[in-house]
């Protein structure tokens, strides 16, 4: 069975400026999400609920975050050969950093060599989405293709807003174009939407060596996947093909989670993102028993809620409270809260996203706010109530309005 040769390489040394300054200090995929987990754990999660358990993880970019959760969260059983193993930049080729992604899987080619794999997965590790890779394996292996790309469909009015690829009736690649000022080719099925690479490559694995090993050796290069690889390959008349994500289907599936999926690659789509969690039929469905979310468990007792007395009463509406948290005597309407967070008496806390060990202070008022982990909030504290005060305070500000309170930041009234 083809399965039984796979190998997974996750890219997860992106440093995710457009993210900052919750990439201030730890890589994009490390960024909390939904709570309890980190952006990686998604596509983890879905290389191990589809079987797939052959799992290296390439880092780079303040990695100690990411390199923690994943040797907590993710330690699978070695003694039948499953792992996820974190994969450092080692500078093996020529003493250089990753120059690109290319350039990152060329630098570990030998964990492609050293085991003989016939396929590789080459995927990103920081979306944030569901997917039984099986099913995009299954159609690499029936088309007999070189490379397969996972694309989305996005209505062709928003193709201006991405690098779109084109494909034939067969859904063979035939160009791509970064952010086109006219009107692309439509996806063969669906006038009124085109395809977008979502940087998940499936590669035979001889393919991959050989094309990574000739690329190398182009100083002009960026060493990149999408801008050399595939371009080169095209030229060549390698077999190309692309895989409609949006047919992708997995134990457990809603309707409205068909063909979810989610960049977070800057302040605003993040927070929305998980803002889109608390709807009452949300396209992520965080509970499936079919398509299980594992993350690093934490040993903190469980959330508890106390106080409705003197017109303070801790309560949450709408929202997502994590273990260890305490809502003594405050309230919250819309959030998002990490493990270990305590909102103290007569505040109110909507519209906001409160990670790990943030201690808010009685009478504080939070709306459309990202507090980064060990943040301690002074009593009577007020943030993004006035964005002209957030920024004057030093504070970041997202063009959507979104005020970001940095890790371990000293806050004063």
């Amino acid at each position: 069975m083809y399965f039984e040769k796979v190998l997974t390489m996750i890219m997860a040394g992106g440093q995710g400026k457009r993210l900052y300054p919750l990439t201030r200090d730890r890589a994009k995929p490390a960024v909390p999400f939904g709570g309890r987990y980190r952006i990686i754990d998604f596509v983890l999660n879905n290389f191990v609920n589809s079987g797939l358990y052959r799992i290296k993880v390439l880092t780079q970019y303040k990695s100690d975050s990411l390199n923690k959760h994943i040797s907590r969260g993710w330690d699978l059983s070695s003694s039948i050969d499953q792992y996820v193993d974190l994969v450092p930049a080692q500078m093996r080729t020529d003493g250089n950093w990753y120059k690109g992604t290319a350039d990152a899987v060329y630098q570990n080619i030998n964990q492609i060599t050293d085991d003989k794999y016939q396929t590789v997965c080459v995927f990103g590790g920081d979306h944030v989405y569901k997917m039984d890779v099986r099913k995009m394996l299954d159609y690499h292996h029936t088309k007999n293709a070189d490379i397969t790309i996972s694309a989305i469909p996005v209505p062709i009015e928003l193709a201006s807003e991405y690098g779109v690829i084109e494909v034939d009736d067969n859904w063979r690649l035939t160009g791509f174009i970064e952010k086109p000022k006219t009107t692309p080719k439509s996806m063969p099925n669906d006038p009124t939407k085109c395809l977008v690479s979502m940087g998940n490559y499936i590669f035979k694995a001889d393919k991959l060596v050989e094309e990574l090993t000739e690329d190398s050796k182009n100083e002009a290069s960026e060493h990149d996947f999408g801008k050399n690889i595939i371009p080169n390959m095209l030229k060549k008349g390698k077999e190309v093909f692309v895989y409609d994500f949006s047919t992708n289907t997995f134990p457990g599936m809603s309707d409205s989670e068909r063909g979810y999926w989610r960049d977070v690659g800057n302040i605003d789509s993040y927070f929305q993102a998980n803002m889109d969690l608390l709807e009452y039929n949300p396209e992520l469905n965080l509970y499936s028993k079919d398509w299980p979310l594992r993350t690093f468990n934490y040993n903190f007792p469980p959330a508890k809620f106390i106080w409705d007395e003197d017109k303070r009463v801790g309560v949450a509406k709408n929202s997502l409270v994590s273990e260890g948290c305490i809502i003594s005597g405050g309230s919250l309407s819309n959030c998002v809260l990490s493990p270990k967070v305590r909102i103290n008496s007569y505040c109110h806390i909507s519209n906001s996203i409160l990670l790990e060990n943030v201690n808010v202070g009685r009478y504080s008022k939070i709306n459309r706010a990202i507090i980064d982990k060990n943040v301690e909030i002074p009593a009577g504290t007020e943030i993004g109530i006035n964005k002209e005060d957030d920024l004057r305070r030093g504070f970041y500000v997202s063009a959507g309005g979104i005020t970001v309170v940095p890790k371990d930041a000293i806050l004063n009234n």
